[in-house]
């Protein structure tokens, strides 16, 4: 359907040039007509214009075809009258006359027909990534940049300012949904990214990656969400079905190197999934420097900074770190702020955060850390403004961190509130986003989970 509504775009975009380069237009008065082209123009008027008028925003604009007795998505326009005029952007913004004395610039098939392949690529590999999949629609050529290594190869080198976000909600377990902070917008893909009868939940990402757990913490799964490349991993050699934590890291600076993932137990089991052997490995086991049992915080998920995992535990509060190159484990003691609850890890440049609730009486507000290197103490930051906080006070909030790299997204919630909000951990910048809403629907969805990830076209699972 998308694809028939890029056509019909196409095909008025074309009869609107077509209009230009005679003299007219039918958003447009006619201004300084050549001589010579009085009766083509004239022939123009006589016809009666019929214009769709597409209103995203209604239920009839994904159809071209109207239903009987909705007609209100045309508009005829009297033969004796000229053609309704459309201001342009600027008129529209500032008030001021556009300069119309200028001829419309047309693309000559002789200059643009002869423009370089791979630069055209390197063009089309930098363009936002909800614009590219709009694209695809146009031809069967550019549907199959995809598969283009030399496409891959471009897609590579750029680097996303933002991660966007996979989500799964209350209402709907089997599939995701995904957050463009750019574009603050909601996407909702059509195919899933695990089997429809399987309910499993974002655990870790990299390199545009998500890796899925079964709800039974048996089956793994990898995916890009954006190009729905999957699969399943073997099975696990250690059978462990209590809850573990997972982190995710890459061979390389790209997936196309491979990447790794690991699962730590509270009882010191862990694992190493290696993509290119495609096998799971046991490096060793756990020093005895690490008091067991972990009683790892499941809410937190793991941070990658470059080669090393960063697993938050409890009882003691502190932090346990894996480096998948050397594989040494280290263990650090960090007493966790007072009055803390809902907290979980996140990195930002580097450096390791801290991101929760903090509770005191009938007054709860977020509070970002900074763990100090030299003294392995969390300093506190940044917090949520206070204005914000107040519709907090007396709410038993609950929150979730869904992503936390650089931008994290929150959950927060209580019996009469649903909110999420994001913080850029950079420019120390407070969002809220919009609501997640069913497609053709009113009813505002709920977050259960999620996780960040850095959109790429290029990554293979």
């Amino acid at each position: 359907m998308e694809a028939e509504l890029a056509m019909l775009r196409h095909f008025i975009g074309q009869l609107q040039e077509l209009c230009e380069l005679y003299g007219g237009s039918p958003y447009h008065h006619h201004r300084h007509l050549p001589d010579a082209e009085p009766r083509l123009l004239h022939r123009q008027l006589d016809r009666r214009w019929c214009f769709l008028d597409i209103d995203e925003s209604s239920p009839e604009y994904c159809s071209p075809i109207m239903a009987a007795g909705k007609s209100r998505g045309i508009k005829n326009i009297d033969p004796c009258k000229p053609p309704p005029s459309k201001k342009s952007r600027k008129e529209r913004n500032q008030g001021k006359p556009a300069n119309n004395d200028k001829s419309a610039e047309v693309m000559e098939q002789e200059i643009w027909g002869e423009f370089p392949e791979d630069l055209f690529e390197a063009v089309i590999a930098r363009l936002p990534i909800a614009t590219f999949f709009r694209f695809r629609a146009v031809c069967r050529k550019w549907n199959s940049l995809l598969c283009s290594q030399s496409f891959s190869q471009h897609c590579a080198q750029v680097q996303q300012d933002y991660p966007w976000f996979y989500t799964i909600t209350h209402e709907n377990v089997n599939s995701g949904v995904m957050y463009d902070p750019s574009l603050k917008k909601w996407h909702h893909p059509t195919i899933s990214s695990v089997p429809a009868n399987i309910i499993a939940l974002p655990v870790a990402s990299a390199g545009g990656l998500v890796c899925f757990l079964d709800i039974g913490h048996r089956n793994f799964y990898v995916c890009n969400p954006l190009t729905q490349s999957s699969k399943e991993l073997p099975a696990r050699s250690i059978k462990v079905w209590s809850r573990i934590a997972v982190g995710m890291t890459l061979n390389g600076s790209s997936a196309t190197g491979g990447y790794k993932i690991m699962w730590v137990g509270c009882k010191g089991e862990y694992e190493i999934f290696d993509s290119v052997k495609n096998s799971w490995l046991r490096p060793g086991t756990m020093p005895n420097n690490i008091k067991l049992p972990l009683s790892l915080n499941f809410k937190s998920q793991a941070v990658t900074i470059d080669d090393t995992l960063y697993f938050m535990r409890s009882d003691p509060e502190g932090i346990v770190s894996y480096n998948m190159v050397t594989r040494i484990w280290m263990q650090s003691i960090i007493p966790a702020p007072l009055h803390l609850t809902d907290h979980t890890l996140a990195e930002c440049g580097g450096r390791i955060m801290l991101v929760g609730l903090l509770t005191k009486n009938a007054a709860t507000c977020v509070c970002i850390w900074e763990l100090q290197k030299m003294t392995l103490l969390w300093k506190e930051v940044d917090r949520m403004p206070n204005i914000w906080c107040l519709d907090f006070y007396g709410k038993h909030v609950r929150m979730t961190c869904l992503g936390n790299r650089g931008l994290l997204m929150l959950s927060l919630r209580s019996r009469q509130m649903n909110r999420l909000v994001t913080y850029d951990m950079s420019s120390k910048e407070w969002l809220k986003v919009p609501g997640c809403v069913v497609p053709r629907g009113r009813k505002r969805q709920w977050i259960a989970c999620g996780t960040a990830f850095y959109p790429c076209l290029s990554a293979t699972a």
